[in-house]
């Protein structure tokens, strides 16, 4: 696990991916593989990173079936992730990223129990946000199983946060309709039920989970739900926005390598 971990590690820091680490860790044990990614965490939090949430990944059935699961995974949010709407991302910031449409719910109160229900989770549930996920592999042409997106933080890289928080008696998020559009041009559609039936169910499911593992969701984390269609590849100067229905819009810029020179 400890190889995996520095493996990973080592692809982050020189922007070189690396092969799957599918082969350092017993086949098909997703265990094992979370079992890296608390080690990433762990390093990150006591190198000073904050973790503020958890993101989901693999809510399509489609891509479970690709996948050969049965259900979602999950990865960590850090403060460090975060990019505010209109802040360009710098060339080489990531190694191989992919954008997709998300809902992200933000936690009010604790959700500590193994059995939550839908009521707790609306009762806990602050607000919702549109936002976009800028998924990531430290693997080369994203060859990846299971066991490889799990080690690698669920493929996590950044993350965009609208600026309109919805409280959830207003929007029914299994009905909302999402366009995410790339350079203005239509790239990918989908609805909250597209997100494993809706992005309440998701986060039950990640609700659930963390609170077996005994790390629960907290008040103030972020939870992003999983994306509401396909994603998009992204490269230097492309700008994505995300319109999600009844939770308004969201974008995400990346900066070509002549506007960093500009800057520069």
């Amino acid at each position: 696990m400890t190889q995996a971990a520095a493996v990973l590690e080592e692809a982050a820091r020189t922007g070189a991916p690396c092969a799957p680490v599918r082969s350092l860790l017993p086949e098909a044990d997703i265990d094992a593989a979370y079992a890296v990614q608390r080690l990433h965490v762990e390093r990150g939090v006591a190198a000073g990173r904050r973790l503020v949430g958890r993101k989901i990944g693999l809510t399509s059935p489609a891509v479970q079936r690709q996948l050969g699961v049965d259900q979602p995974d999950f990865g960590a949010l850090f403060a460090d992730m975060a990019v505010s709407e209109g802040q360009p991302i710098a060339p080489g910031r990531l190694l191989q990223p992919k954008v997709e449409a998300e809902v992200a719910l933000v936690v009010g109160t604790d959700l500590p129990h193994r059995d939550p229900t839908l009521a707790d989770l609306l009762r806990a549930t602050a607000f919702a946000l549109p936002a976009l996920e800028i998924v990531d592999s430290r693997i080369a042409d994203w060859d990846i199983t299971i066991v490889d997106t799990v080690a690698d933080n669920a493929s996590c890289g950044l993350y965009v946060l609208g600026g309109s928080p919805v409280p959830l008696d207003r929007v029914d998020l299994r009905a909302v309709t999402m366009t995410l559009t790339k350079n203005g041009e239509t790239v990918s559609k989908g609805t909250g039920a597209d997100c494993l039936g809706s992005p309440l169910t998701a986060a039950l499911w990640l609700a659930s989970t963390l609170a077996r593992l005994g790390d629960p969701l907290r008040a103030g984390d972020i939870v992003l739900t999983g994306a509401l269609g396909p994603m998009a590849v992204a490269a230097q100067g492309d700008e994505f926005t995300a319109h999600i229905e009844g939770l308004g819009t969201v974008t995400a810029m990346f900066a070509s390598a002549a506007t960093e020179g500009a800057a520069a």
